[in-house]
């Protein structure tokens, strides 16, 4: 069965840099060492897997004052990769602008790139802060698609205030707001969407431009009602993703295949709804 990977990382060194101060903490969150490895070593791990990968930038540039890992820089692995990496989500700052507007038409008009990921609660932000609409509205115009964090993170768990951030800015309700306003926008809910799993799913159910992806959980741990959910009212809407390097593949794959789904219903997650919806 093909596996397309709608959430993954670069996992090298130039990633970890990226996240400012919170590599300790998400080691000690992921209960291992949380450390780069070589993209050799990262594409390997991809092909034992069998999946295809999105690759994933990040730029928290405005929040940590960490030197972003940038759409270029993914750009360079999927060119390099392209029998196991076969698109890429650009990342832009809402906070940067202009700047911003601009990297999204570069991401798209020459790299290339199927959209952009938003981690609200890392970029403080909500993404129905309409002072930020100009930036939705030009990668609406440019036809790409959205992937937004949806629930809380590990990033920040553990610290002092959170080092700042606020797990509100990444509530269901507000990609709710962002659907209606953006009709022709495809967005996709990154995560299960804890603790708002409810209201994340009335949210996938009600916005037909609205769909969602299970990264960074272990499947045996989705909650029971979205378990039932995704091989009945959800399986046209849900995708895989793993947040890689968060789990390790055996694991996410051994755990999926335990879900006892059908193989029509799992066709689905793994590879058809991606397929359908974003054109992969």
């Amino acid at each position: 069965m093909r596996i397309i990977d709608l959430h993954c990382y670069p996992g090298t060194p130039t990633w970890i840099e990226s996240q400012g101060p919170y590599p300790a903490e998400l080691a000690r969150y992921w209960k291992r060492e949380w450390v780069g490895k070589s993209e050799d070593e990262v594409v390997a791990e991809f092909t034992e897997a069998g999946v295809q990968a999105c690759l994933v930038a990040l730029d928290l540039e405005t929040t940590v004052a960490a030197p972003p890992c940038t759409n270029e820089y993914v750009h360079g692995m999927w060119k390099r990769h392209p029998d196991r990496i076969i698109q890429c989500w650009g990342a832009v700052e809402p906070a940067k602008g202009e700047i911003a507007i601009r990297q999204v038409k570069k991401a798209v008009q020459e790299l290339g790139f199927i959209g952009f990921h938003f981690h609200p609660i890392m970029q403080h932000f909500a993404v129905n802060d309409r002072r930020h609409y100009p930036l939705f509205e030009e990668i609406n115009a440019l036809g790409a698609a959205v992937m937004i964090d949806v629930g809380t993170t590990g990033m920040g768990a553990g610290m002092p205030g959170g080092h700042g951030a606020r797990i509100r800015h990444a509530h269901p309700g507000a990609i709710d707001d962002l659907a209606a306003d953006f009709p022709n926008l495809k967005i996709i809910m990154a995560h299960p969407g804890w603790p708002w799993v409810d209201e994340t799913t009335a949210v996938a159910l009600h916005k037909g431009n609205v769909y969602w992806e299970m990264s960074g959980w272990a499947p045996k741990y989705f909650p029971g009602n979205l378990k039932v959910d995704i091989r009945g009212r959800l399986q046209d809407k849900i995708m895989f993703g793993s947040d890689y390097p968060s789990l390790p593949y055996d694991r996410i794959l051994r755990e999926w295949s335990e879900l006892g789904y059908s193989d029509a219903v799992m066709e689905k997650v793994m590879h058809g709804n991606a397929e359908r919806v974003l054109g992969l």
